[in-house]
């Protein structure tokens, strides 16, 4: 299996941008992880971030609250989250990354998560609440299985803060697209092609742009920033009401070759 920064790689020599939806894992029940996941890398993600339910998700907005809630009445925990991706992992050719919060984390073990990730195939690792200052012991413990720690960077961050942000980061950078929490917007800041080109000149690996895209014409837009969207907020109400031609739409719209952003 590819890492992240060469499944996004591959998508940019293709012409194309990278398309990494978010689903809720769990929601829905359990059942629903194997046939979620391999439904999603048959229409060509680049790769897939599973989010894992949490008491207080501080980053998420409500329709992604919504969905944990769902997954956590079904008993959905980060262990049976991983076990169940181990269950089939010989069946995923596309990258994961777990987005998850640190108290779980903390709770399973630092090694006994490590392995487990790679386990169930698992490239890389967002976790919100931990900040670049404090993320050194991700990078320690998850780095020797060769999985990435990958990190957010918001748009209120200093010039040098992110240029710190883009060198730490490993896999992608995750540049939020929108002050606050994660869901569905009609509008996005006016100055998100100076951010990004300032983002884009200072990291050394694939910048993403992530939070509010919600729509096949803003993962156009949005991906012309940089070198892909991911799509939560979107997908996971897509799923739940099982409206694969809309998940289809947005894939979709990330193909084809890009010239330069006129946002």
């Amino acid at each position: 299996m590819m890492t992240l920064q060469q499944a996004i790689g591959q998508e940019k020599i293709a012409g194309h941008k990278a398309f990494i939806p978010y689903i809720m894992a769990g929601d829905g029940g359990l059942e629903t992880i194997k046939p979620t996941i391999l439904t999603l890398q048959q229409l060509g993600v680049t790769a897939i971030e599973v989010g894992i339910p949490f008491t207080d998700p501080v980053a998420d907005g409500p329709t992604i609250e919504r969905a944990g809630e769902r997954a956590l009445a079904a008993g959905v925990t980060l262990k049976k989250v991983l076990q169940a991706l181990a269950s089939f992992r010989d069946e995923i050719t596309v990258p994961l990354v777990v987005m998850t919060y640190f108290n779980p984390v903390l709770a399973y073990g630092l090694d006994a998560f490590a392995q487990a990730c790679v386990a169930g195939g698992v490239k890389g690792i967002i976790v919100p609440d931990v900040p670049l200052e404090e993320s050194k012991i991700l990078r320690e413990a998850l780095n020797p299985y060769n999985i990435d720690v990958v990190q957010l960077v918001s748009l209120t961050s200093p010039p040098e803060r992110i240029a710190r942000i883009a060198t730490a980061s490993q896999g992608f950078v995750y540049a939020v697209t929108v002050n606050g929490i994660t869901g569905e917007r009609t509008n996005f800041a006016t100055n998100l092609e100076h951010h990004f080109a300032r983002l884009c000149q200072v990291s050394p690996i694939p910048v993403m742009a992530g939070f509010g895209i919600s729509t096949p014409e803003q993962v156009k837009r949005m991906g012309e920033l940089g070198d892909g969207v991911i799509v939560g907020s979107a997908i996971v109400t897509a799923l739940h009401e099982g409206e694969m031609a809309r998940v289809e739409a947005l894939i979709e719209a990330s193909k084809g070759v890009y010239a330069k952003s006129t946002l």
